[in-house]
């Protein structure tokens, strides 16, 4: 069998389907290995499409069972069975019914796409391309169909039969079968089309909308874990409750349902009022979920149901066109656990996660635009440059056209889109017709790839009494299979800023260039001017991060400091301690300096400042507090350095400059550990409030750990055994694992007994254990592998040991040796056979192998090479090594 080299989709080659199809009705027949499909389907020629064209509708490892046109068998030859379509050569020149019979095995789907079975349960997954696995059609999201939808099945293996939409007739099917109707009224695509059937347990609420409709929220869970799912529930009401408010978005169904289920390959999706998500974004309690557990459960169940309206009521025309409902729909949720929790935390949080995933992204051979201009396989474009930089181009609109406008142009977007299949012209569209702006330079952000670069120089004229910003902004020009590379054009960049005076005072500058506090950069330079400046200030630039680039600006440790005690934008304040600590960690690894105990003269500054920002205000925002005390990783150091990185260099200058830090704030440390303790007894609650004094007062032990190793296992040890949540004996747990001995292996081994029947517990043991940055947890992972607690079928355990290791432990992962690199690869190449979605995520991790110096680049290499060399290969991990081992990146 050969590789599979999947061709080129070009957006420039998009054209209507030759069909289309209005309405759909389904019965499936549930069955553990036989289970049949007879859709029947009401086309039509499109009058956009060609003529008389074949009618040619997807198929994936189906059995054809029997094909009737309009009640008759087709003639001899009119149908063609091809390994992956159906065709009919010559379709009627008019409306015409077509009802097709398949058969599917859902026990022995490993991919978890189409319908499958897992755990007992019954559920489907078909973005982006899973219902040509359930049916032959028009798998494309352009081609939007009503669907009703029978569901049979054994009534002691299923007694839940859930389905898109509003329910209808249920009742007996005999020979102990029963059956459910389910009926959606909303043109859909079929990637959004889902069904669930097995035996689960259910919570509900009731929900009346803004429109006066009254909705029945649902939530299915696995039998005995109703418990934990009341939070999920809540979430949901919440994020309707919001909607109205926000976007003025009613829910427009009787139902809502929301299933969990173990093994999916995503964290939810968003079906037509029946959601399904990954149990891990749904099951919660304070002894098996952390803060940051709950914070995601309730982000990705409003991500989800915002879809209803950025996704679903408007879904996208073609693939190219992810962004728009999923960097949307980020934006989307993104506000509302703003307004949930802390705006400035939680904008730091979306910062940081950006910085992390989507900025490698931006550098290594797998860039691509927000909307990429062709793509092997679609499955491998859900990534964070669609996400979170989609999301960072729609709060940049937001900023230049300010809150009404853009309100405004929201409400126009989904009443002029409403029922139909998008483009990211269609969005910007209204915008422009709402606010009267040209944003044809603003959609460059939209078709050009790489991370912008934004170099900034001030001057200080103390006789004019001015005060000059320079700007001029760079851009990598990126090369891909679509794009030859071309030189970029100039992006439309809203700088939000301000003048901090270094002592504390009052900035009186002002510029008419300067609107409710933003610059706009337009031009590859540009420059700015602000009159009645007394003395030199500090700039305050990108607040709030007001747009997704690098800043190169030389400003000083002492400038910094200003920045951090008296700067009005909390991000500002959290980006100064950034800054300092991470030249810190620089300046070591740019000398050469070896393992010691001196953090050097910007450790130095970096520990005065964290303790006079302790003294002044750590209890005022504990959740703040803990940001700023938390230094840059090892990867975003990685990123700044660039070419001939040394992960162990890195990692050993932070170890330094984290003992620095503990022991010149260990009494403050302390002392905040013992004001931030919650009495014996006391509630639980995972708000803000509470998860913020949970996380200063974890950030300190680690700190206290670092110092002192002997006090750090102590505390940890004390921790693990009397914490009454599962973050603090997380953290807690998490600390011991970086200080080798006894006491780390006994409270690994403890935790493992306590929670061998809590697979989402044993994903966090799994993690924390894979990220040990250890010479020998190449054999720990490898052991833990053959743990009874460990599937390689299930994405989840997957992702918590293998995917940990290749994205949280970069000098194991890289090691000198190659076998970080080997480790991956093996588990990709056992993968890919089975699932081969997850194969491909895995092989992400290889993303930046060319910024490491050249013999571990090598060994990364070799590791590509071996995986690429295997014959038979899916499209997705062909494409992603392919693309791997393309042309570098040109700068």
């Amino acid at each position: 069998m050969r590789t599979e080299t999947p061709p080129i989709i070009r957006l420039a080659d998009y054209r209507p389907s030759d069909y289309l199809i209005d309405r759909v009705e389904l019965d499936v027949r549930l069955h553990p290995t036989e289970t049949r499909i007879t859709a029947t389907l009401a086309l039509r020629p499109n009058p956009k499409g060609e003529a008389g064209a074949p009618l040619v509708l997807d198929g994936d490892e189906l059995t054809l069972l029997a094909l009737d046109l309009d009640g008759q068998p087709p003639a001899p030859g009119a149908v063609e069975v091809q390994p992956r379509a159906l065709v009919l050569h010559q379709p009627p020149r008019r409306p015409f019914t077509l009802a097709i019979e398949t058969q599917v095995n859902p026990s022995a789907n490993t991919k978890l796409m189409g319908l499958y079975r897992s755990g007992g349960v019954y559920c489907t997954q078909c973005e982006a391309d899973g219902f040509r696995r359930i049916t032959y059609f028009l798998d494309r999201p352009d081609v939007m169909a009503v669907y009703t939808t029978r569901i049979e099945a054994d009534l002691e293996e299923a007694p839940v039969l859930l389905g898109n939409g509003n329910p209808g007739q249920a009742g007996p099917a005999g020979e102990g079968r029963h059956y459910a109707v389910w009926h959606d009224p909303h043109p859909k695509p079929a990637y959004l089309f889902a069904l669930v059937g097995g035996r689960l347990g259910r919570v509900a609420t009731r929900f009346t909308t803004m429109e006066g409709r009254d909705v029945e929220i649902a939530v299915y869970v696995e039998p005995g874990k109703e418990p934990r799912a009341p939070y999920a529930l809540d979430a949901v009401a919440r994020s309707m409750a919001w909607d109205e408010t926000a976007f003025g978005r009613p829910y427009d169904l009787d139902v809502f349902n929301v299933v969990a289920v173990s093994d999916f390959n995503m964290g939810a999706m968003e079906n037509k009022g029946l959601n399904i998500f990954n149990d891990k974004y749904v099951l919660a309690s304070p002894d098996t979920a952390t803060d940051a557990d709950y914070a995601n459960i309730e982000a990705i169940i409003a991500h989800e149901y915002f879809h209803n309206w950025s996704g679903n009521r408007v879904t996208c025309r073609d693939w190219f066109q992810l962004c728009l409902k999923e960097g949307l729909t980020v934006f989307r949720d993104q506000e509302f656990s703003s307004d949930a929790r802390s705006r400035p935390v939680h904008r730091i949080a979306e910062v940081r996660t950006l910085r992390a995933r989507q900025f490698p992204e931006d550098a290594g051979p797998l860039a691509h635009p927000v909307r990429p201009q062709a793509y092997r396989e679609i499955n491998n474009f859900y990534t964070a440059t669609v996400y979170e930089k989609g999301a960072e181009i729609v709060r940049m609109l937001r900023t230049l056209l300010g809150p009404g406008a853009f309100r405004g142009g929201m409400d126009r977007y989904f009443a002029a889109c409403d029922g139909t299949a998008a483009t990211v012209e269609d969005f910007l569209a209204a915008f422009a017709a709402e606010s009267g702006r040209d944003l044809a330079a603003f959609a460059r952000w939209y078709a050009q790839a790489g991370t912008p670069t934004v170099a900034v120089s001030g001057r200080h004229d103390p006789a004019a009494r001015t005060y000059t910003l320079a700007f001029r902004q760079s851009l990598p020009t990126v090369v891909t299979e679509a794009a030859s590379g071309a030189a970029p054009l100039p992006l439309v960049i809203p700088v939000a800023l301000g003048l901090v005076d270094p002592g504390g005072g009052a900035v009186a500058g002002r510029s008419d260039r300067v609107r409710d506090g933003v610059f706009v950069l337009e031009a590859e330079e540009d420059s700015l001017v602000f009159t009645d400046v007394d003395a030199a200030p500090v700039p305050s630039l990108f607040r709030g991060f007001s747009a997704p680039v690098k800043v190169a600006h030389a400003l000083t440790p002492a400038e910094r400091l200003a920045l951090l005690s008296h700067d009005s934008d909390p991000f500002n304040r959290w980006q100064a301690a950034q800054s300092l600590g991470l030249e810190a960690i620089l300046s070591r690894v740019r000398a050469g300096a070896p393992q010691a105990e001196e953090a050097g003269p910007r450790g130095e500054a970096l520990s005065r400042a964290l303790a006079a920002f302790l003294d002044a205000e750590a209890l005022a925002d504990p959740a703040f507090a803990a940001l700023v005390l938390t230094l840059p990783g090892d990867q975003e150091a990685a990123q700044e350095i660039g070419t001939e990185v040394d992960p162990d260099a890195i990692h050993r200058a932070r170890q330094t400059l984290r003992t620095h830090l503990g022991r010149d704030l260990a009494a403050r440390l302390a002392a905040l550990r013992e004001a931030l303790a919650e009495p014996p007894g006391a509630p639980f609650s995972p708000d803000a409030a509470s998860a913020g004094r949970r996380a200063l007062r974890n950030v300190a032990l680690d700190l206290l750990a670092a110092a002192d190793p002997g006090l750090g296992t102590r505390l940890a040890v004390a921790q693990v055994e009397a914490a009454a949540t599962m973050t603090d004996r997380l953290a807690a747990l998490a600390v011991l694992t970086l200080l080798p001995g006894e006491a780390r292996e006994r409270a690994l081994a403890g935790f493992a007994e306590a929670y061998r029947d809590e697979p989402l517990v044993l994903d966090k043991w799994f993690a924390i254990q894979a990220a040990i940055p250890e010479p020998g947890t190449v054999a720990r992972v490898r052991g833990l592998m053959e743990h009874p607690a460990f599937a390689l079928g299930n994405p989840n355990r997957v992702r918590s040991l293998i995917g940990s290791f290749s994205l949280n432990n970069p000098t194991q992962f890289h090691r000198p040796d190659g076998a970080g690199y080997d480790l991956v690869a093996e588990a990709v190449r056992h993968l890919d056979g089975k699932n081969p979605q997850v194969a491909a995520r895995l092989l992400t991790a290889f993303n930046n192998w060319r910024m490491v110096e050249a013999g571990r680049r090598q060994k990364a290499e070799e590791a590509l090479r071996a995986v690429a060399a295997v014959t038979g290969l899916s499209p997705d991990v062909s494409d992603i090594v392919g693309r791997s081992l393309g042309t570098p990146r040109k700068t």
